[in-house]
């Protein structure tokens, strides 16, 4: 189900800059027993991000009724909710209009069926040769723009490998092309900076602030390959798949760890919290 500016309908003007020039962001929302997860932070975030390019927030009252009947649908009690801002249509060549009127698509899908097994013993990833560009003025948001994601991903076929590992143009490795991307060393925790390059998933910070309530150090920093390579465990996180342990990269062997098992712990129960299933 679709539905654009409160309208249920498939299709959208194409001159909207969203399909012309990528001009806009959007959001990866899980839907759980007909409840979306962490969508005040989702929708925060959009709003943060719309601030930085400059479109016009949506009337967050509206956003909130049109997810919750999208919500309600009764499609699936499980189901992936995407949100879709542009800056809307007009403007010649890449001159903005003066009038910006964004344009807002919800629209609800299936939910990916991972196997369990990634949860509990981990994937497998790979390092992607596709890099990632250095942008401070976009780096963290989560806009429209995803070739290079897209590049990267194309790069392997194997069903075997679940996850793709992009590195910056310095060669400082960021995050995964669907994911961010941890790692454990000596009990402390490390992830990416951000500064140049990258999404700051809505799960990445959850899990910093989960971190720091279990009194595990973590440390942003630029940091190679071969520093990832030496860690204890490595795991990846995004809105929809939770927190997926790394088993194994290059051919090199990790385990799913202690830190990794207490961070997907802290974080299941703050998702049963979310969507009312604590006891």
């Amino acid at each position: 189900m679709i539905m654009i500016n409160g309208v249920i309908k498939d299709y959208i003007d194409v001159a909207d800059r969203g399909f012309q020039y990528g001009d806009g962001l959007f959001e990866t929302i899980e839907v759980r027993d007909g409840r979306p997860v962490f969508v005040d932070f989702h929708l925060e975030r959009l709003k943060s991000g719309c601030q930085r390019l400059h479109i016009p927030f949506p009337n967050v009252e509206i956003l909130s009724y049109e997810l919750g009947e999208l919500c309600r649908s009764k499609i699936s009690a499980n189901a992936v909710l995407k949100i879709i801002v542009t800056r809307g249509s007009g403007g010649r060549g890449y001159r903005q209009p003066d009038d910006i009127k964004p344009t807002r698509v919800l629209s609800l899908h299936p939910h990916p069926d991972y196997p369990q097994t990634y949860q509990q013993q981990g994937i497998v990833a790979r390092f992607c040769t596709t890099r990632l560009g250095l942008n401070p003025t976009l780096a963290g948001i989560k806009h429209l723009n995803r070739l290079e994601q897209v590049l990267a991903r194309a790069e392997w076929h194997d069903p075997a490998i679940q996850e793709g590992l992009m590195l910056d143009g310095h060669g400082y490795v960021i995050e995964g092309t669907m994911s961010n991307l941890f790692y454990v060393k000596n009990n402390n925790v490390y992830t990416a900076s951000l500064n140049n390059s990258g999404v700051a998933g809505i799960m990445r910070n959850i899990i910093i602030t989960l971190a720091a309530a279990q009194d595990i150090p973590v440390i942003e920093h630029q940091f190679t390959q071969q520093e990832l390579l030496s860690a204890d465990e490595i795991f990846v996180c995004n809105s929809i798949i939770g927190i997926w342990p790394v088993k194994q990269i290059a051919m090199l062997n990790f385990a799913a760890g202690l830190i990794t098992k207490n961070l997907q712990t802290q974080l299941n129960k703050l998702i049963d919290r979310e969507v009312g299933h604590e006891q």
